[in-house]
């Protein structure tokens, strides 16, 4: 029976410039820095070990040809070291063209090298950032290109190359070190289209069916002809029926306004699959703004975590990418603050704006701002990224019932928030999130009364 391939290996090329071997964790240690100057290479301390050998064996032995054979590596030593001889006013730098892209896709990176004089050879180390993978290598006269793969979303370093430039005869180099500096990964957005309502609609054109009655094209009934009615809509059915003029009634369409609040507190990572509920979160919120900026709402964020920020509610295809921008310092360089707000700033939120709560439920702070949430009587929906159940001893008795006291608790976590006027959908992370909304379209989402 063959054996399964395993994964794609790096090339030599890439794997000599990491300076280690390729690694699959993203764990990033910043490496230190390398002696300034110009130092013997490798090739510089074979030959001082062959001179000082021969010296060695030339005296011990009164061998005149051991200090002979000891001559050529001096000389050829002596001869790299004299003016001219090796590149003067060494400098490098970095060009990023984009340092925006989203999960998936290759950023490229060009270092220029300049210098006076001739240079013999250049040897690049990379240490690439956590959140990126070097996977490709191009060495020209003079530059260097690198090209780095972003697997997941965030502000990430792209890390920083040590270029060893050699003189003409290969025995000394000179390092040079360059900062690639950060970049962008924005998360790829959950499939979704649907748009839940609120009960209440603002007074604001847009797409969205209301119960009201307006210039809408849903026909929702008629009703007595009265003076200043538009002749257009008088229903002849129902006017020859009733014996009097009727005038057909339409819905009115109008706007909504969406605030995403994401739960930042931490990040909960399957031990089976990897799933991250942080991942997770950030795609289905993606998702959502998304699909209401497209039905031409407001939508705004708030990210409780760490530093608090948010973003107010707006509309037009750039805000998504302002909504993105918004929460990728959720996640820098795997860096972690201390939260300094647990409630949602009341800025942040307008009256009457539907709240998607998107939460793995694991974290009391947060549960308590959903608390402080239905209390100011916004309409709210608790999108739940399962985090998995606990991993329990199979071989502890009491793992069954731990397990089921476990699974009693989530359900009466989730009771509490319905009957706070919360309903609460689950989104694994698989498949379109509009299966998991598709519940809240068979009527509007009520608030908590005030």
């Amino acid at each position: 029976m063959s054996e399964k391939p395993g994964p794609p290996q790096p090339s030599p090329l890439v794997q000599r410039a990491l300076g280690r071997e390729a690694q699959g964790g993203n764990e990033f240690e910043a490496p230190s820095a390398r002696p300034d100057g110009w130092r013997l290479s490798e090739r510089g301390y074979r030959l001082v070990a062959v001179a000082a050998c021969a010296l060695a064996v030339g005296v011990a032995a009164g061998n005149a040809w051991a200090f002979a054979l000891a001559a050529g590596p001096l000389v050829w030593l002596v001869l790299a070291a004299r003016p001219g001889a090796k590149p003067e006013r060494v400098q490098a730098t970095a060009h990023v063209p984009v340092r925006r892209c989203f999960e998936g896709e290759t950023v490229s990176v060009r270092i220029d090298l300049a210098f006076a004089g001739a240079a013999g050879g250049l040897d690049p180390a990379v240490y690439p950032g956590p959140g990126v993978e070097l996977t490709g290598i191009e060495q020209r006269a003079g530059t260097v290109g690198l090209m780095f793969t972003a697997h997941r979303w965030g502000r990430w370093s792209l890390g920083v190359v040590d270029l060893d430039v050699y003189d003409r005869a290969g025995l000394a180099r000179q390092s040079v070190r360059v900062d690639l500096g950060d970049c962008e990964v924005f998360p790829l957005p959950s499939d979704s289209s649907l748009t839940p309502i609120p009960a209440r609609l603002p007074n604001r054109l847009g797409e969205h069916t209301s119960r009201q009655r307006g210039e809408g094209l849903e026909f929702v009934g008629v009703s007595p002809f009265r003076w200043g009615e538009r002749q257009r809509r008088i229903n002849w059915p129902a006017t020859t029926r009733r014996g009097s003029i009727q005038i057909s009634q339409f819905a009115a369409e109008q706007a909504t306004d969406a605030v995403v609040l994401l739960d930042a507190f931490g990040d909960v990572v399957s031990a089976v699959d990897g799933h991250s509920t942080l991942d997770d979160s950030v795609r289905a919120a993606a998702g959502i703004a998304r699909a209401y900026l497209r039905s031409h709402d407001r939508v705004g964020i708030v990210s409780l975590g760490g530093r608090l920020r948010w973003l107010t509610p707006g509309t037009g295809s750039t805000h998504l990418l302002r909504i993105v921008e918004s929460v990728l310092d959720v996640r820098r360089d795997m860096g972690y603050q201390v939260p300094d707000l647990d409630r949602v700033p009341p800025p942040a939120l307008p009256a009457g704006a539907l709240v998607y709560a998107i939460t793995p439920l694991a974290d009391d702070r947060f549960l308590e701002a959903l608390r402080d949430l239905a209390e100011r009587g916004n309409p709210a929906v608790v999108v739940e990224i399962p985090a998995g159940e606990p991993l329990l001893d199979p071989q502890d008795p009491d793992a069954p019932l731990a397990r089921r006291l476990w699974r009693l608790d989530r359900e009466a976590l989730r009771f509490s928030l319905t009957e706070r006027g919360m309903p609460v959908v689950a989104w694994d992370g698989e498949g379109a999130l509009d299966l998991a909304l598709a519940p809240l379209l068979r009527r509007p989402v009520y608030g908590r009364s005030r």
